[in-house]
């Protein structure tokens, strides 16, 4: 069974990922770029122009999917987490960001109405899964961290 520390590490090395959110019954899914993840959740930004922040205030339940593809089938690994977004507010957290990823200051500036929307998930559940557990998903229980 893999620890929580595992799975941040997963995480770190296989950042893109597919985030989910419903808006009513129906299910959205988008690829997104992770920040990072470390012992105090899983961060990801978006930007209050977009329908993913409003998507995440009106529900904060959501689940993510690592993924690495290996050398084929075989070798197939996935990451899933569930949780709840909490929005972060935090100063010298935002201009990390920006310094980390200088790509959004041309973004902020062609949508000077949108602000940047900082969020982790803090608490939840990771489920790993390879070919070796194919099949087996009930019997693996998942990690709360």
């Amino acid at each position: 069974m893999k620890t929580i520390e595992e799975i941040r590490e997963f995480a770190n090395q296989n950042p893109t990922t597919w985030l989910s959110t419903s808006v009513g019954d129906q299910p959205h899914l988008r690829a997104m770029a992770m920040w990072f993840a470390d012992e105090s959740g899983f961060y990801f930004h978006t930007g209050t122009q977009k329908r993913l922040s409003v998507q995440l205030k009106n529900n904060p339940k959501v689940e993510l999917g690592f993924f690495n593809p290996g050398d084929g089938m075989g070798s197939m690994q996935m990451v899933r987490v569930t949780g709840k977004i909490e929005q972060v507010k935090d100063e010298s957290l935002r201009e990390k960001l920006l310094e980390d990823r200088p790509w959004l200051h041309d973004v902020f500036k062609a949508f000077p109405d949108g602000e940047l929307f900082i969020f982790r998930i803090a608490h939840g559940e990771a489920q790993y899964w390879d070919m070796s557990l194919n099949c087996r998903e009930k019997d693996t229980p998942p990690i709360v961290f």
